[in-house]
């Protein structure tokens, strides 16, 4: 075991860290100071005593990651990357939460240097460090399969955690720590901050669990330090922390659940233990008493001694030459015994992508459901992105998010009849747990692999906020949603989506993605791989939908599809109506023209799988694909809303604007008019409009 040391420069430092964090809220009029004064202590043994990391190459590929779930409480961790010299200085603690700064009032991703991942809504940042272990875990098998598993290897790390009774009540939480357990990630550290308190005052009022019972029932590896010692008095034993923290990093085979009691706020002199602390500017007379307590000027404001500032700047820095001296040799080694996986570690590092255009299946006329589909395109892709990875919420045989013949990622142990694998596997199972898929997805996208995962459309409501900050931080998270309309049929309205597509399409930041065919969903796989500055949504059909005969006189391939919206085939004869599908209704849209322009109507039909990628073509595509004074349909199986900036004041919208029932899928489009009869009398309706 390391150990412990602790200097009267080290509680000085802490020490600092706790008025700044005071001076910081009272500056600016807001935020959340009482839970940054009672941690400084903890959150300064991890950076300065625990964690391995770099303050001046933050994305180093050998350090630790850390993730402060309790996101409210940034100052906990902006305090400390001032400490260890991370880029923050303090100027930017003096521009706490306000615009431009380097400080804003959660950590955001991308945004200030050592951050690993936007926290704020609660319970998300457990399941962002479970993500994290798994990617670790991941990324060996991948990289290093050669070491045992009972050596080190270079892509060892450690996920340190620091959560809430805010975390602990919110599902995600729970149910991305279930999945921990299950998976056995002995990489995981979690340190719980049982204070008691929320926004409403003591806990007791609405949580009284056990919480180390149930993190042990989770499969963990549990401790307990009482810093409040039973009610008798507060001590920080730094210590006894330490100690715990160093004895979870020696069980391999279990996540790690460490219950830190402590008092919100210690050592405030009137204000320690009550939740006004939580999230409200403490009070000049307040802050003052614990200056003064501490041994600073009541008087002086963000007061940072400079032999403070030197010695944990120095000491973060000696520690970081001290961990690299050690792990870049055996970087180098690794490099040089493994030249290939170097190369693939080199491309994934530097986030680039292979032309997949060789490899993805090309389908001729017939009919498939594009989630068959889409399971055929991972499994045809495999082979030449093998840092690809993803499962599915116990869906996968509905979903087809499994790639055929690989094995699941999971310990030994727990292989079943019908899922086989161990630490190297790519097949992901998240049970039946969306929410915690989604937050584990966004941490694996962070590094060097990507993963996708899988959920019937009407249930991604379960992981919208995980989606959410997909999209805030620019993570290339890509969810697979199937089951998209009506066509689900007979399970009735609870499973058949209505507004979910329109919702996901008012979300900044994110691709929705609802191909037409076969051949879309490839070309939709392929483009949504291509990027790594934005989730993407594949919307995937149930039913089976005709595949478009993309040989046929006048229809356009399938490569159009990185347009957003193109015109799949044009009239024949003087364009008087556009008609606008996607997914599902395209082969109605195509139905619609026939009959159209056996009347004589000269009919275009547009596919617009990707509506976020056609608003960003120019203004010259966009108008000659839907050119003014043509009459427009919209034709999609969801609310209408968004539609009418596409069609026009005159154009009509073929939508569904209530929820659907238990009937077959072709019963269903029948009845609320997803047929080519109805398409061709509302584009009829629309025409007479234009006089």
């Amino acid at each position: 075991m390391t150990e412990f040391t602790w200097s009267e420069l080290d509680q000085r430092a802490v020490d600092t860290a706790r008025v700044l964090a005071a001076d910081a809220v009272e500056k600016v009029g807001n935020g959340h100071p009482g839970t940054a004064i009672s941690l400084a202590p903890v959150a300064y043994l991890l950076y300065q005593k625990v964690m391995r990391h770099d303050p001046a190459e933050p994305k180093w590929a050998g350090r630790d990651r850390f993730v402060l779930s309790i996101g409210h409480s940034s100052l906990t961790q902006y305090t400390q990357l001032f400490l260890a010299g991370f880029g923050l200085e303090v100027e930017d603690l003096k521009a706490l939460r306000t615009e431009g700064s380097l400080t804003p009032g959660h950590p955001e991703y991308g945004h200030t240097a050592g951050v690993e991942v936007t926290t704020g809504p609660l319970g998300a940042g457990v399941g962002n460090a479970v993500g994290f272990a798994m990617a670790a875990r991941r990324e060996r098998a991948l990289l290093d399969p050669s070491t045992p598993l009972d050596q080190p290897s270079v892509f060892d790390h450690f996920v340190y955690a620091i959560a809430g009774d805010g975390c602990m009540q919110e599902g995600p939480a729970a149910e991305a720590s279930s999945l921990a357990g299950t998976q056995k990630l002995g990489n995981l550290v979690l340190i719980y901050d049982d204070n008691h308190i929320s926004i409403e005052g003591d806990t007791k009022i609405s949580f009284t669990e056990d919480v180390a019972a149930r993190y042990e029932s989770y499969g963990w590896h549990v401790q307990t330090v009482d810093w409040t010692n039973r009610g008798t008095g507060y001590t920080e034993n730094l210590q006894a922390l330490f100690e715990a923290i160093e004895a979870a990093k020696a069980v391999t085979d279990k996540p790690s659940f460490i219950k830190l009691t402590t008092l919100i706020g210690w050592p405030l002199p009137t204000k320690s233990g009550h939740h006004s602390v939580h999230g409200a500017k403490l009070g000049a007379e307040e802050i003052a008493g614990l200056k003064q307590h501490l041994g600073f000027d009541p008087d002086a404001h963000f007061a940072v001694e400079p032999e403070v500032l030197a010695h944990a700047r120095n000491q973060a820095a000696d520690r970081a030459a001290a961990a690299k001296a050690d792990w870049t040799p055996a970087y180098t080694a690794w490099r040089e015994d493994n030249l290939d996986r170097a190369e693939l570690y080199d491309r994934l590092a530097a986030g680039a992508v292979p032309d997949l255009g060789a490899v993805l299946p090309v389908y001729g006329p017939g009919k498939k459901a594009t989630r068959a589909a889409s399971g055929e395109v991972l499994t045809a892709i495999a082979e030449a992105m093998p840092e690809l990875w993803g499962g599915s919420a116990d869906l996968a045989g509905s979903n087809n998010t499994t790639m055929k013949g690989q094995a699941s990622f999971l310990p030994p142990e727990r292989s079943s009849h019908d899922f086989a694998g161990d630490f190297a596997g790519r097949t992901l199972h998240f049970g039946i747990r969306e929410h915690a898929m989604g937050n584990i997805l966004n941490a694996i996208n962070t590094g060097l692999t990507r993963a996708y995962g899988g959920t019937f459309l009407a249930f991604a409501d379960y992981m919208r906020g995980a989606v959410r900050l997909a999209a805030l931080q620019k993570i290339p998270s890509i969810f697979v949603w199937t089951h998209d309309s009506i066509g689900v049929g007979e399970d009735g309205p609870t499973h058949q989506p209505i507004e979910h597509v329109a919702s996901l399409r008012i979300m900044p930041g994110i691709d929705v993605i609802r191909p037409a065919d076969a051949n879309e969903t490839a070309q939709a796989w392929a483009l949504a791989l291509s990027h790594n500055d934005r989730p993407s949504a594949l919307i995937l059909s149930r039913q089976d939908l005709p595949i478009i005969d993309r040989a046929a006189a006048g229809v356009a391939p399938a490569t159009e599809v990185a347009k957003g919206a193109y015109t799949l085939i044009d009239a024949e004869g003087e364009l008087e109506v556009v008609i606008i599908a996607t997914g599902s209704e395209v082969s109605v849209a195509l139905d619609a023209r026939e009959a159209l322009q056996a009347e004589g109507v000269g009919t275009r039909v547009v596919s617009a799988p990707c509506l976020e990628w056609f608003n960003a073509q120019p203004a010259s595509y966009r108008a000659a694909v839907l050119p003014a004074g043509v009459a427009k349909v919209a034709v999609e199986a969801g609310v209408p809303f968004g539609w009418r900036e596409y069609v026009g004041d005159t154009g009509e919208i073929v939508g569904i604007d209530h929820f659907g029932e238990s009937a077959s899928g072709a019963l269903l489009f029948a009845k609320y008019g997803f047929t080519a009869e109805n398409v061709a009398a509302k584009a009829k309706l629309a025409l007479s409009r234009l006089g």
